[in-house]
């Protein structure tokens, strides 16, 4: 029960990764205040998590005995975010961790200079932007209460660059700097901030048509291929399951990890140390 007594916030938690770190979270005590945006965006080549599936993944924690209360957030509206953390502090009085989730990997394999206005707006928005906020909405009450564990979950595209991925790798990156700038500033009040970095996640956006198509497309490959060229890369032969990656989220919102902040940990398999 190493989150025993903490309540913590997770962004993106209708399904996949977003999921099982709220098992995860659960399985190890914490009360949850889970967040999605509960519906479909325009520009985003792939369905994301439902008002249903939000509430599926809070009965799976339910199990657990532990709280759990949810919200829909569009995490581009800086007031929808506020009031959902408003409700999350009037529902729980505290709040421990923040697990920053939240995101979307819309590649449209596109050069760098082909990509939209829009499609850079939206995943810079949404990545990087939509972070922040939560992060802005958050803070305070940490700092007032000395004390705090931010979790913002990037990739191994925060660390390299990927052909075809240029707006989703300057989220990432972007991420990775924030985390480190924040964690400065927070350090003095006792709260900490790292970021996660996954590699390629067996997660159910994988198996989704319009998604796989799109991965295809922009590695060059045939549709069905992508996963065998996604293990090729990866030095353990494997690709990452989402408990992997919860078990990690756990240990940097934990006080076991309590002298660590501004970190960057990779589960990756070995990836970005080539």
């Amino acid at each position: 029960m190493l989150l025993q007594g903490k309540t913590a916030v997770i962004t993106g938690a209708a399904r996949g990764l977003g999921r099982a770190c709220a098992e995860r979270f659960a399985r190890e005590g914490a009360d949850l205040f889970l967040m999605d945006i509960a519906g479909d965006l325009p520009g985003v080549p792939y369905p994301l998590g439902s008002a249903g599936q939000l509430a599926h993944t809070a009965a799976l924690c339910e199990r657990h005995g532990v709280a759990v209360a949810t919200a829909a957030a569009d995490l581009r509206d800086p007031q929808a975010v506020s009031a959902a953390v408003d409700q999350a502090l009037d529902r729980f009085g505290t709040v421990e961790i923040l697990l920053n989730n939240a995101g979307i990997a819309a590649p449209s394999g596109k050069s760098t200079h082909e990509i939209t206005e829009a499609e850079w707006s939206l995943m810079l928005d949404i990545d990087l932007s939509g972070a922040w906020r939560m992060m802005k909405a958050v803070a305070p009450a940490m700092i007032e209460q000395q004390a705090g564990s931010i979790v913002n979950v990037s990739s191994t595209a925060g660390l390299v660059g990927y052909r075809h991925f240029a707006g989703y790798v300057a989220a990432k990156h972007g991420l990775v700097g924030l985390t480190k700038a924040a964690a400065l500033d927070y350090a003095p009040f006792g709260v900490r901030v790292n970021a996660l970095c996954p590699g390629s996640v067996r997660d159910d956006l994988a198996v989704e048509g319009r998604m796989l198509s799109e991965i295809a497309r922009s590695l060059d490959v045939p549709v069905g291929e992508h996963e065998d060229v996604f293990v090729r890369d990866q030095p353990m032969n494997a690709l990452i399951e989402p408990e992997d990656v919860a078990g990690a989220a756990v240990w940097l919102a934990g006080d076991d990890s309590r002298q660590a902040t501004g970190t960057v940990l990779t589960v990756d398999g070995g990836f970005s140390a080539r």
